[in-house]
């Protein structure tokens, strides 16, 4: 099958924000080429190379990349709208978001894409994909992702931060709640990680068959994936919910979200670029939240909050 490759030119901060109009809109791949990973690979003495020609690790034009079925026009135009508003009203630098169309065939890009992911650590958790076969040491658990199914590998910092933060605050006894579960790498994290029972919910029909294919791929018990709003059902409540969405939903969620947390539970909120984090614990201290532990990377912030 014949693929629109849409390289988009912008910044380390921007490839965020692009690759989750390219998700919104397609499930059919999204690659970021950017230097700077490298190079932060490079200054924690992280990777395989023996040797690396300084003159590349130069801070440069980050490229994003997703891919749409050539055919699809109505897909692609919705794309450069949201582009186009991106431009318009984004608070941090994105870049020129400059734009560069190649027609490709698709299964040469997925297995070059596949031959680079590789498996990885957060904590004592190992995000691996599902067409490799990895032999966990001591303590370790593993996460097999089918990435091409849909939205994010936990790879990028706002995903790993949550998982970072579940590790830390989550028990055994725990019912945990994935809010736009994605690809369903946090709740079933959560699930391997030892949690009684998993709740994932998406609006997304995409996303939601993502989340059961992982799932299923996982062997996890005691789970459910529901393409609902969670906020519309209070009888779904937990101990953990993990929120992964853009500061303006979670900002939205606020008021409302404590009805679906038991009493003691906390809320491990990420996707907030650091000019959106006042804004965001400003909404949920408002509504009775108080903050417990908040973690940085690069320009992410997450943020783990309790019910007061």
């Amino acid at each position: 099958m014949k693929y629109t490759e849409i390289t988009v030119h912008t910044t380390s901060i921007g490839s965020e924000l692009v690759s989750d109009i390219f998700w919104q809109f397609t499930e059919d791949g999204v690659a970021i080429s950017d230097v700077n990973d490298v190079i932060a690979l490079s200054k924690a003495k992280r990777g395989t190379w023996d040797y690396i020609d300084e003159k590349l690790l130069k801070p440069s034009e980050v490229l994003c990349k997703g891919y749409v079925k050539a055919d699809d026009t109505e897909t692609k135009s919705k794309i450069f709208s949201a582009l186009r508003d991106l431009k318009e009203n984004a608070q941090v630098n994105v870049g020129s978001l400059e734009t560069v169309l190649r027609e490709v065939e698709g299964d040469a890009w997925i297995e070059t894409w596949k031959e680079h992911f590789r498996p990885f650590n957060i904590g004592k958790v190992v995000v691996c994909p599902a067409w490799l076969d990895y032999a966990p040491k001591a303590g370790e658990t593993v996460v097999k992702i089918d990435t091409f199914m849909a939205f994010g590998t936990g790879e990028n910092e706002t995903t790993s931060m949550c998982v970072e933060l579940l590790q830390k605050y989550m028990r055994p006894e725990n019912t945990v709640i994935d809010v736009g579960c994605g690809s369903g790498i946090l709740g079933i994290t959560a699930s391997l990680l030892g949690a009684k029972n998993v709740v994932m919910t998406d609006i997304d029909e995409c996303a939601v068959a993502a989340a059961k294919g992982n799932a299923a791929l996982n062997r996890i018990k005691n789970y459910s994936v529901e393409l609902k709003n969670l906020l519309d059902d209070e009888t779904c409540k937990g101990d953990i919910i993990l929120a992964n969405i853009m500061a303006e939903i979670l900002v939205g969620f606020s008021k409302d979200i404590g009805k679906n947390l038991n009493d003691n539970g906390v809320i491990i909120l990420s996707g907030i670029l650091n000019t959106k984090e006042d804004f965001v614990k400003n909404a949920y201290k408002k509504a009775g939240f108080a903050e417990v532990e908040t973690l940085k990377k690069g320009e992410w912030v997450a943020v783990a909050m309790k019910k007061i």
